[in-house]
């Protein structure tokens, strides 16, 4: 038996990386969108670990650990969409 199925998935991750990470290969509609997602990303990555400090400096309660998962996440976002942002 082939692998090929497996494969499917990562491919269309690779293309979409690719057009991603090339503005020329975006349509104007979504490059007028993805400029501002990208600005807001990079500097919400930038500004969420700040938040984790009062957290982790008192402990973290079992009501607090829902906030801090969450924060974690957001930031991985947030990462994650910032990550070309002001790459020349």
């Amino acid at each position: 038996m082939s692998n090929s199925s497996t494969n499917l998935p990562r491919e269309r991750i690779s293309r979409l990386r690719e057009m991603v990470a090339d503005d020329q290969q975006l349509p104007t509609g979504v490059k007028l969108v993805a400029a501002p997602l990208r600005f807001v990303g990079f500097w919400a990555a930038v500004a969420l670990p700040f938040l984790y400090v009062p957290l982790l400096f008192g402990g973290l309660q079992a009501s607090e650990l829902t906030v801090f998962v969450a924060l974690v996440a957001l930031n991985a976002l947030a990462l994650v969409i910032g990550h070309n942002y002001a790459r020349s």
